[in-house]
């Protein structure tokens, strides 16, 4: 792995696909061929999958990937983490000179899915990391989203546009005043227990 320092504000996100059903593997591999990753760099192990590339195309992969998943109707679970500014993060940088334009937003924004989601934002390297932290879950508040607090997070729950929408909204922020940022996540659509 190179050591060197990058300049590049490309944005990654490591996440773990959890279809709860006989049919996981099935769901996985279709979401995968489902959703368009052509502006992202990819890379799926037994692990995880990692994408690359500019955040607007970053947050269009993973949120077009738990909707494809989410829409088969079973109970689909989503857990990973977000980061922009890791240094010496540059490899496939080439993805930044992709456009602005979403590849996915087309197809799936007619896909209406509640859910639940736990995240957490890392802001590295400042000593008032708190204040940004409760800058974003106050602005969560008016992103049509149900903001509760959490152990370790913040729990929003509605349409996972929103949702996405949300997170993607609160990284970008606080990555503007932060040069190193991570964000943890977890999301559940079609939950057994949301139903009682």
């Amino acid at each position: 792995m190179n050591k060197h320092c990058g300049t590049s504000r490309i944005t990654g996100c490591q996440f773990s696909l959890h279809p709860m059903s006989d049919q996981f593997v099935e769901i996985i591999l279709s979401t995968l061929e489902k959703a368009d990753t052509s502006k992202v760099w990819k890379e799926t192990d037994d692990v995880s999958t990692c994408i690359r590339g500019r955040m607007v195309h970053v947050f269009d992969v993973a949120k077009a990937l738990f909707l494809h998943a989410a829409k088969t109707g079973e109970h689909i679970a989503m857990n990973g983490t977000f980061s922009i500014g890791c240094p010496g993060d540059s490899e496939a940088d080439v993805y930044m000179a992709e456009t602005d334009h979403p590849m996915n937003e087309q197809n799936v924004k007619g896909l209406t899915q509640a859910a639940g989601c736990k995240f957490a934002l890392y802001p590295l390297g400042r000593e008032d990391y708190m204040d940004k932290i409760y800058e974003q879950i106050d602005l969560s508040k008016h992103r049509n989203v149900k903001v509760t607090p959490a152990h370790y997070a913040t729990r929003l729950d509605g349409d996972v546009h929103d949702i996405f929408r949300a997170m993607h909204e609160s990284f970008d922020l606080v990555q503007q005043e932060v040069s190193h940022v991570t964000m943890t996540f977890s999301l559940s659509a079609n939950s057994p227990s949301s139903k009682k």
